[in-house]
C-alpha cells in the first residue's frame, strides 16, 4: 500500500488539507473528502468532460488529474459558482433558457463556461461551442446550453456586480 501525502488546497475559497493515496484521482477526492458531489464521474477517459473543474483558472478533467497534483492549487467546483445563496449568472442562464435535460454534462458544462467567460466576457455563439467543445452532452443538441452562456454574458455585461468573481 502506498503512503498517504499530505496536500493542502483551497476549494470553492476554503482552505482544505487531507492526507490522500499518490494515486487517488482528483474527481474522487472532489467527491470523497469534501463530499463535493456536483462534479460527476463520466467517462474515466477525458472525453465527455462532467468532471471539469477549474484548478488555478484552467480548466481540468479531473478523472485524467491526481488528487496530489492540486497541492498548493486553488480549485473551484460547480457548488463554489452560487453565491451567498445566489445562483451565479451561468446557472440563471442554464434555468433560463432551458440549457440542460438530464442534467449530467451540467456541472462540467458550467466550468468550462465559466472559464470561457473568464477569459472571454462576450464571446460569439462560435466561441462559445468551441469553448464547450470537451464536453458531451446526450441530450440538449447544445442550442440551449449556447443560448444559456449568452444569456450569463449578457447579464455579467450589464454591471452591477461582480458576476465572475476572480477565484483562481
Amino acid at each position: 500500500m502506498a503512503k498517504k501525502q499530505a496536500i493542502q488546497v483551497k476549494v470553492n475559497g476554503r482552505d482544505r488539507e487531507a492526507l490522500v493515496e499518490p494515486r487517488m484521482l482528483l474527481v474522487h477526492f472532489i467527491r470523497g473528502i469534501p463530499g463535493l458531489t456536483g462534479t460527476h464521474v463520466g467517462c474515466d477517459t477525458s472525453h465527455c468532460g462532467a468532471c471539469t473543474v477549474v484548478v488555478d483558472g484552467k480548466t481540468v478533467k479531473s478523472c485524467t488529474m491526481f488528487a496530489v497534483q492540486v497541492d498548493g492549487c486553488e480549485l473551484l467546483t460547480v457548488e463554489g459558482l452560487m453565491r451567498n445563496g445566489k445562483l451565479h449568472p451561468l446557472q440563471e442562464g442554464f434555468k433560463e433558457e432551458h440549457g440542460l435535460q438530464c442534467g449530467f454534462c451540467t456541472p462540467g458544462m458550467l466550468m468550462s463556461s465559466y472559464a470561457l467567460l473568464r477569459m472571454n466576457p462576450n464571446p460569439s455563439e462560435e466561441e462559445i461551442r468551441w469553448g464547450i467543445s470537451g464536453n458531451l452532452c446526450r441530450c440538449t443538441g447544445y442550442q440551449n446550453i449556447v443560448k444559456a452562456v449568452q444569456y450569463a454574458a449578457n447579464k455579467t455585461a450589464q454591471g452591477g456586480e461582480d458576476a465572475l468573481p476572480n477565484i483562481a
